[in-house]
């Protein structure tokens, strides 16, 4: 039975704040240019062209917005797959914060559709590409939105009274917790496949052929932990509570060690494929990369001891240079590393930074409504095991 002491409770006081109304604003000047965006086209907001059809709304919205999502699969796989309980008052905000970030992960996508009113032709049988690495990863998300939405349901059943609906649910929840695994395992990795689809279009440091589908997948879980981590300090600096480094501790030594393998997994891919030498080569390529690596190694250096994972600020910073790599990943396979043929370049516009910023600014807005109105947070700091 689960401790009343750390139960869920709403966190209450005003929402309105120079915080939320800043929030509000950058989010209202993105609607306002997707707006534009839907009635004059994608060539009025944003620097695509045809050496680069895919932009800055699908390597960070969609591809590392999705990544950064991942907090409520790395909790689930930990709590429901591996019986590791001492952690499950974490995860209801890790299921908050990834349902706002992979619903407008989801949402972005119809952003950069040029025929965006056809959007609907993926959910039907018959305009299905069953072999479409795209089509399967379209279908995972948008089947893993409702999967969360679902899971995240008792919230809202519990603030509305709604317990006898509640307890019904209970007894199915074992299956959307199951899918909720199963899903982000298939996209995350499939993500990767989509590069292995560019082929040599794809500079060598991040060609990683076979192996990408692991590598995406290995650092969205790492990318889940480091996210929890970050929303828990944040959560309990920005609200004043009390930290939660007891119960984030142990939670930092199974990252840790995520990492290591895959630092080690991608020296180990890159040194094997013979792609070593393009990382010392004099190009923006080799820069970036080397500005990746740095981002998993100094966490695997500073949080290498146990006294470290206990600094609530190591954990912090540590978290934030995950999520960075993370980020550099990502981008560097979708953008940097593309390499589409001379006379073609992309860099977004302000448009597309602001529609991004603004998504964003609406995540955050909507995750303080929700803990302050919900039951999202214990009520006291979880104990450590």
């Amino acid at each position: 039975m689960a401790n009343h002491a750390h139960a869920p409770r709403p966190l209450g006081g005003s929402f309105l704040s120079p915080l939320t109304l800043l929030l509000g604003v950058l989010a209202a000047i993105a609607g306002v240019i997707l707006v534009y965006r839907f009635i004059y086209g994608l060539g009025a907001v944003t620097n695509l062209n045809d050496g680069y059809p895919w932009g800055i709304w699908i390597a960070y919205d969609v591809v590392i917005g999705s990544a950064l999502a991942c907090g409520g699969y790395s909790m689930a796989l930990l709590v429901y797959i591996f019986n590791k309980g001492q952690y499950h008052p974490l995860v209801r905000p890790a299921l908050l914060a990834s349902l706002f970030g992979y619903t407008l992960a989801g949402v972005s996508v119809i952003f950069d559709l040029g025929r965006w009113w056809n959007f609907w032709h993926i959910f039907w049988p018959g305009y299905a590409q069953v072999n479409s690495v795209m089509f399967e990863v379209a279908v995972c998300i948008s089947a893993y939105i409702v999967v969360m939405w679902i899971e995240f349901s008792p919230a809202f059943l519990e603030k509305w009274g709604m317990k006898d609906v509640r307890q019904k649910l209970n007894k199915l929840l074992f299956f959307f917790i199951a899918l909720g695994v199963l899903l982000p395992s298939m996209h995350q990795s499939s993500l990767g496949s989509l590069l292995v689809i560019f082929g040599e279009q794809i500079h060598p440091l991040w060609r990683s052929g076979m192996m990408l589908p692991v590598i995406y997948l290995v650092t969205a879980i790492l990318l889940g932990f480091a996210v929890v981590i970050f929303e828990a300090t944040l959560s309990s600096t920005g609200f004043k509570r009390q930290l939660e480094t007891p119960v984030l501790t142990p939670l930092a030594r199974i990252m840790y060690w995520t990492l290591a393998a895959y630092v080690a997994l991608r020296v180990i891919e890159i040194v094997a494929r013979g792609a070593l030498g393009t990382a010392f080569a004099a190009t923006w390529q080799a820069f970036w990369f080397w500005v990746e690596m740095a981002c998993f190694v100094v966490p695997l250096v500073t949080l290498a001891s146990e006294n470290a994972r206990r600094s609530a600020s190591k954990l912090f910073v540590g978290a934030v240079l995950l999520m960075l790599g993370g980020f550099m990943l990502r981008v560097n396979g979708f953008l940097v590393g593309y390499m589409t043929g001379e006379g073609w370049s992309y860099f977004p516009s302000l448009a597309e930074l602001m529609v991004t910023i603004g998504i964003i600014a609406f995540e955050i807005l909507a995750y303080i409504y929700i803990v302050r109105n919900y039951p999202v947070l214990p009520a006291a700091q979880p104990a450590s095991r």
